[in-house]
């Protein structure tokens, strides 16, 4: 089962700040985004997101950064699907005002994926460390789990696949009906393809709506569902 969110005098109290403000990113101050890889992740759920940010970057020539980051030193990951990216930015949520975080398939304890990592508590320990003013942690799918694990969604709006929405609320979130719940500096989205709609809004919040709307435009893509905010 899920839950709604607790009536609004309750979720604003327990929302942390925004970081700062759109109009302050500039090219010698740009969003710096990071995008945590780790083996078994989910292709698109990392890939979503990721184009949309680099095609805001490169054709709305936002003012960003954006790469791929691991829980130690720098790597090759190996993806659920079997591809292999070389990541070559180990840890440090202390150069990022964003970090992603995207999920994997249910592979089982064993197996490298979200289950494994929660098990072995090594990423979430770090997720959790990594917490501070100025940085907001983003979720996709069952990514939101690993957010979970670092204690950052409990009694916090947040979603995730809808085949796990469950063991979200188990973990002590309030598990929102929505695409995307944006719930200041901790932002989550439902399943897959959702990443898509999880990059165009944070593009939108953290780069302007004209930068969103060209990025969707050039990737053909009709923003989903709903994004809830508080």
């Amino acid at each position: 089962m899920t839950s709604q969110p607790e009536p609004r005098a309750t979720a604003a109290a327990s929302r942390r700040p925004r970081p700062r403000s759109a109009a302050t990113w500039s090219p010698g101050r740009p969003l710096r985004v990071q995008v945590v890889l780790y083996d078994g992740v989910e292709e698109q759920d990392f890939i979503g997101p990721y184009e949309v940010f680099t095609v805001a970057r490169n054709a709305a020539r936002s003012p960003l950064a954006i790469g791929y980051v691991s829980a130690g030193q720098p790597r090759v990951v190996t993806a659920g699907g079997g591809t292999r990216v070389q990541v070559s930015t180990g840890w440090s949520p202390g150069d990022a005002d964003l970090l992603i975080v995207p999920g994997s398939g249910f592979t089982g304890p064993s197996r490298p994926g979200v289950e494994l990592e929660v098990n072995q508590g090594h990423l979430p320990g770090k997720i959790a460390a990594a917490r501070r003013d100025g940085l907001s942690i983003a979720s996709v799918c069952t990514g939101a789990l690993l957010l979970a694990a670092a204690g950052l969604t409990r009694g916090r709006p947040c979603t995730t696949h809808h085949m796990v929405r469950d063991k979200l609320a188990a973990l002590g979130g309030t598990v929102t009906d929505a695409r995307v719940v944006d719930d200041g500096d901790l932002i989550t989205c439902a399943g897959v393809t959702a990443g898509l709609d999880l990059g165009l809004h944070l593009v939108c919040r953290e780069l302007g709506t004209e930068a969103a709307g060209l990025v969707a435009q050039i990737l053909e893509y009709r923003p989903q569902g709903t994004v809830w905010t508080g």
